[in-house]
């Protein structure tokens, strides 16, 4: 089943959130998760393991995205958009959604390893 769960992600940078003198960077991204499967899948909890520009890691486990729990029938999607602030101007995040099936089965949707990038960077 979690073949059939397709997530995309795009990143932005927030400059009018970030003060480079601190250094702190803020970063939003959007996700978007598509039950490409043919029965019901509901989302639990969430795992992310962004690492900063220097090498840094850190892990972060919850419940849910944003509040909420969604259930998707097949064909189905939901999309939201979160933050990530890191004290350097490049990063990355990658991790995975845990997933229930209708049978009761988890699964975890793995999430790709996706950059975080302020555009003086890439200057």
């Amino acid at each position: 089943m979690e073949n059939a769960i397709n997530i995309t992600v795009k990143s932005h940078y927030i400059p009018e959130r970030s003060n480079p003198v601190k250094p702190y960077y803020f970063f939003a991204y959007h996700i978007k998760i598509v039950n490409k499967g043919s029965s019901s899948a509901q989302l639990l909890s969430r795992y992310w393991h962004i690492t900063d520009g220097q090498g840094n890691t850190e892990d972060i486990h919850g419940p849910g995205v944003i509040g909420k729990t969604p259930k998707l029938a097949p064909g189905e999607s939901f999309e939201y958009t979160s933050f990530c602030p890191l004290p350097t101007p490049m990063g990355f995040m990658e991790g995975s959604f845990r997933m229930v099936d209708e049978q009761g089965q988890e699964f975890d949707a793995k999430i790709e390893s996706f950059r975080l990038v302020a555009p003086q960077v890439l200057n």
